[in-house]
């Protein structure tokens, strides 16, 4: 079995005056945010064999705070093509994961994300988590998808069961949306 943990990256800031979209920063709810996931990444006891990210400053930073909440660090590869990927580059991303890791985590940027994970995920009448998901993937917020595959190549649309999905503000309603 593989399982996939995606995580999108914390609020990022619009106030920032930088040049390019790939330099945007988080802002002050978003490092909170990645705090606390990383907190509840911990207390849930969840672990990973390979860590892959986006290189943008906001995947940098919202992995930065993640650390200080799960208290270990994840190391992640740096990959340049998830950045603002599609889902079926994301995909190309999952098929190409080391066949060694068990479970991975994948860290990036919507739309690309939640479309991953609607295409992993069959649409069955009365799945709560897909629905939600389907509604909005916020940011910093946390998929979990399990296959019956030993290969990552394996993968295919409509083949994970999504067995987690946990927005900031399920865990501090200080970080739902605002007002």
């Amino acid at each position: 079995m593989k399982t996939l943990t995606v995580l999108r990256h914390a609020k990022s800031s619009w106030d920032d005056a930088v040049a390019r979209d790939f330099d945007r920063p988080l802002n002050a709810r978003g490092q909170r945010a990645a705090v606390t996931v990383g907190r509840h990444m911990r207390s849930e006891g969840l672990a990973f064999d390979h860590v892959v990210a986006s290189p943008a400053a906001r995947i940098v930073e919202t992995v930065e705070q993640v650390e200080t909440g799960y208290g270990s660090a994840l190391a992640p590869e740096w990959d340049r093509r998830i950045y603002l990927a599609s889902a079926s580059t994301l995909l190309d991303v999952v098929h190409e994961l080391p066949a060694g890791a068990d479970s991975a985590l994948l860290i990036g940027h919507n739309p690309g994300l939640e479309d991953l994970v609607l295409m992993l995920v069959p649409d069955r009448v009365g799945d709560l988590l897909r629905d939600s998901v389907e509604e909005k993937f916020p940011t910093a917020a946390l998929a979990m998808i399990t296959f019956d595959t030993d290969d990552w190549g394996a993968i295919r649309s409509s083949a994970g069961t999504l067995v987690r999905f946990v927005r900031p503000r399920d865990l501090d309603p200080a970080l739902g949306p605002e007002s």
